[in-house]
């Protein structure tokens, strides 16, 4: 979009360029807005050694450890804050750990791997320390969310993907994301970066209340689990022969302590449990003549395994859309259950379950990487969306899950997952954190003095489904504004949205 390849070049172009002819290296960057900044312009200092991560080695990963190494992965273009999974937070010994100081409110970038992708830490992480492939940047503290939301950006990343050579494997930017220009407003300068820096900490906000969110959840499902057992006490035993005979699998993820543990204290339950029956799944399917894009004449959004976090939320549903023959499959609220995943081998990955909301989303279409239950009513279908999405559950699932390089859920896995019948009272405490129809988001009385006060209001009530529509609703207004700058526009105020 911001990257131009010219129709004609100079011979002391080809001359500066080694002689070669190859399109790629007489890119430009062309935008309306001269007024640019480098990267390095808003550092207090040049790059440090000390500011970049070490490399610890495969060898000094464990199974636990009170000190972590993070790697690229936790850096993702949909978030703001670090991703922690156990892909990329690893546990490593404590002897090859070395402290960074990392604070909140610091920004780490990678230069391998993911290139120039970004992210901002919500707390200090006092055990945790960088790979090599990351560098915690002395950012101006009065631009530091200005430059955030631009390193966000593809004007940012369009820039860098052509500044870096391609590599047979892994790319390297070194430290060239410092050289990649960044618009700074000529018009309305204060108020403008003013906006862009509220919005971009409005979004970081409702990404760490998601988090809490979530977190609460599954602190109310265990507590109200464990202080309600019947008196039986759990007694861990290795799987005798009629066991094994009636599961007919000899995978040892259903025999482990973890897995029993889970399975004896939702059974234990006092006020008991039920299934979710065959009858009330829906498998999904992927046409075999479709149309995919972004267009919205396409009728259909379309939904697949990977648009799914772990809170339970939608990635990027409105930049997919379907059309085929045929009929569709989501034509009503429900809840998506993901059925099969690559990550790894990871089976925690699958059960994720996200909420479709047919008044947001209207009709969609489902692949088969997932399996769709709507015969419930909202709350209760809301209930089984956190349950599920449990930690508890996720290592259930773990038990559960069958093969070896994509781990799979059966329909037959799904019906075997025993739900505690928490009190209606108890079940819709534990909805509304997730979705509470009653939170309004209203940014027509919101203003440059009392956005980000009105916003917190906002946040208190809202649930994770409220909290993560309202961030793509800033995030597109983030959007639309970084794209004024570049064309030298007047960048809307909160009163013109």
């Amino acid at each position: 979009m911001y990257i131009r390849i010219p129709k004609t070049i100079k011979y002391r172009e080809i001359v500066n360029n080694n002689f070669s002819l190859s399109a790629n290296q007489y890119k430009k960057f062309v935008i309306k807005n001269k007024n640019l900044f480098k990267v390095k312009d808003f550092l207090t200092r040049e790059l440090k050694r000390s500011d970049l991560g070490y490399e610890v080695g495969s060898i000094n990963y464990i199974d636990k450890s009170p000190v972590y190494f993070l790697r690229t992965k936790a850096l993702q273009p949909y978030s703001y804050l670090p991703e922690f999974t156990n892909e990329s937070l690893i546990p490593i010994k404590p002897q090859v750990f070395k402290n960074m100081n990392l604070k909140k409110g610091d920004l780490i970038i990678s230069k391998d791997s993911n290139i120039g992708e970004i992210v901002i830490l919500d707390k200090d992480y006092p055990n945790v320390m960088l790979s090599s492939a990351l560098y915690k940047l002395p950012i101006r503290e009065k631009l530091k969310y200005y430059l955030l939301a631009f390193i966000k950006h593809h004007i940012f990343r369009e820039q860098l993907d052509f500044m870096v050579p391609s590599g047979a494997t892994i790319r390297h930017a070194k430290t060239m994301f410092l050289d990649v220009n960044i618009p700074f407003p000529t018009k309305n300068r204060i108020q403008t970066v003013k906006y862009i820096s509220l919005l971009t900490q409005a979004i970081i906000n409702k990404e760490i209340e998601i988090r809490k969110k979530h977190n609460l959840i599954l602190k109310k499902i265990e507590e109200e689990l464990k202080q309600n057992q019947k008196p039986n006490k759990f007694k861990f035993s290795f799987p005798k022969f009629s066991e094994i005979k009636n599961t007919t699998r000899l995978d040892t993820g259903l025999y482990t302590k973890e897995f029993k543990e889970i399975d004896f204290m939702i059974k234990n339950y006092k006020n008991g449990y039920f299934y979710i029956e065959k009858k009330d799944i829906t498998g999904g399917n992927t046409p075999k003549i479709r149309y995919i894009g972004n267009e919205k004449k396409l009728k259909y959004k379309w939904v697949t395994p990977t648009m799914i976090n772990n809170f339970g939320n939608f990635i990027d549903l409105e930049e997919k859309r379907i059309n085929f023959k045929g009929k569709n499959n989501i034509n009503e609220d429900c809840i998506l259950i993901i059925n099969r995943t690559s990550k790894g081998g990871e089976g925690k990955y699958v059960g994720i379950t996200a909420f479709y909301n047919y008044n947001d989303f209207g009709p969609g279409h489902h692949n088969q990487g997932i399996y769709k239950i709507s015969k419930f009513e909202k709350e209760k279908l809301i209930f089984i969306l956190t349950f599920f999405n449990c930690e508890i559950v996720r290592n259930y699932c773990k038990g559960l899950s069958i093969g070896s390089k994509m781990k799979e859920l059966k329909i037959e896995q799904i019906t075997q997952i025993p739900i505690p019948t928490f009190p209606e009272s108890k079940q819709k405490e534990i909805a509304l954190l997730y979705h509470n129809p009653e939170a309004k988001y209203d940014i027509s009385q919101m203003d440059l003095n009392n956005f980000l006060e009105k916003d917190n209001e906002f946040n208190k009530k809202a649930g994770i489904y409220e909290l993560d529509k309202s961030m793509k609703y800033l995030k597109n207004l983030l959007n639309k504004a970084i794209e004024k700058i570049a064309n030298d526009e007047i960048v809307i105020s909160f009163k013109e949205i």
